[in-house]
């Protein structure tokens, strides 16, 4: 089984942004820390796990299991039932969901933040990124 835990990060509502992916599983181990540019801290947590999934598609990790896993209740169950109450968030839930529906087996969790802190690190690290590459 492979497991990607993903954080969406934001220095303001909205501010700097990045998403933050640790994926580990069939004995390795891999970190993204990538800046997302100014959105607000939800549109961030969006990214992360569209981000997560184009580089699982990437990976060709398909036809593994995949668990996602994310401190974000908004977008876990947004994923869950299929729907965004904020419109806002209904093309990123699009994006999200159309690319969850290559995987054979697709499972996404809420899981606590203090679970989720390698995650958390590289969104933060990526805001960062963001900062500089604006300098």
């Amino acid at each position: 089984m492979i497991e990607v835990y993903i954080d969406g990060a934001s220095a303001g509502n909205p501010g700097p942004s990045g998403a933050g992916i640790f994926i580990k599983g069939q004995g390795s181990a891999e970190k993204y820390s990538i800046p997302l540019g100014i959105m607000s801290n939800h549109e961030a947590e969006y990214h992360a796990l569209i981000k997560a999934l184009e580089i699982c598609i990437e990976k060709g990790y398909t036809h593994s299991v995949v668990s996602f896993r994310t401190d974000s209740e908004l977008v876990n169950k947004a994923v869950e039932k299929q729907f965004a109450k904020n419109k806002l968030y209904s093309p990123l839930l699009e994006d999200a969901l159309r690319l969850s529906s290559k995987f054979d087996l697709f499972f996404m969790k809420w899981i606590p933040s203090i679970e989720n802190k390698v995650a958390d690190e590289l969104s933060r690290l990526a805001i960062r990124k963001n900062n500089l590459e604006a300098q």
